[in-house]
């Protein structure tokens, strides 16, 4: 009897998963200024939408999964495992952190990848919680390393979890339902929750009725491709963006 299949920490293309690489490799990697290292941020949290507090890693690395996979051959690219201790002030949030430490442990892990010498650092955010976090670790790393930081979000990809301003949670829902491959639970309001006033970001329930299982299986695949192709041109055009000037250092004016 053959012994159950284990399930992965993360979900990850293994060409390009970090850990699955040995330090000799690091040690004469070909060309690690022009690697894209991808940095995922993904948090714990219940976006209402009916699926488990981990939807946002599922959504997160699926995406990058299959645009990995569908890279060019000369796209050299690294993923390092999620960062998945980040900020979250809804009270569906779990093992959310301060954004000192949030922002701290950023900082030790852009560190590494600097230390190794890897120079285009891509911060692949799920939460919108996390936007302005990863704008304001980009610019102190660029000071402090030298590195050339992107930033990309699934609200820009067209994936947006935020409870006002997305136009895309049923898409998400849908895209879930699929990846997991189970329906979502039935919302536990009998009546439409009140409609969000000016500033409240509180995440409500999705009222809209979820596709059946079969249903979504299309609809999700058809998202999963759409938006793996998107992400993949992003990376090839991070790529092919020239490198920082003077090796990524911020030359001092002279007096």
């Amino acid at each position: 009897m053959s012994p159950p299949a284990l399930t992965p920490l993360c979900v990850a293309d293994d060409a390009t998963f970090w850990p699955w690489h040995r330090w000799p490799e690091f040690s004469s990697w070909p060309d690690p200024a022009g690697t894209v290292v991808v940095l995922p941020l993904a948090g714990t949290a219940d976006w209402g939408l009916g699926h488990a507090l981990d939807a946002e890693e599922t959504v997160l690395m699926h995406v990058l999964r299959a645009a990995s996979q569908q890279r060019p051959a000369g796209l050299p690219l690294l993923v390092v495992p999620p960062l998945r201790f980040v900020l979250g002030p809804d009270p569906g949030c779990a093992f959310a952190v301060d954004p000192p430490v949030a922002h701290a442990l950023i900082a030790e892990v852009a560190a590494s990848i600097a230390a190794v010498g890897f120079r285009k650092l891509v911060f692949y955010n799920a939460s919108p919680w996390n936007e302005e976090l990863i704008g304001a670790a980009a610019r102190d790393l660029r000071i402090a390393h030298g590195l050339q930081i992107f930033r990309v979000s699934l609200s820009g990809l067209g994936l947006d979890l935020h409870p006002v301003r997305s136009k895309d949670r049923r898409k998400v829902q849908t895209l879930i339902t699929a990846l997991t491959g189970r329906v979502p639970d039935p919302s536990p309001a009998a009546v439409p929750p009140p409609v969000a006033g000016p500033g409240d970001e509180t995440v409500r329930p999705l009222m809209e009725p979820a596709l059946s299982l079969e249903a979504a299986a299309v609809a999700g695949a058809a998202t999963l491709a759409s938006v793996a192709k998107h992400l993949g041109s992003l990376l090839a055009e991070i790529h092919a963006r020239p490198p920082l000037a003077h090796g990524g250092k911020i030359p001092i004016a002279q007096p």
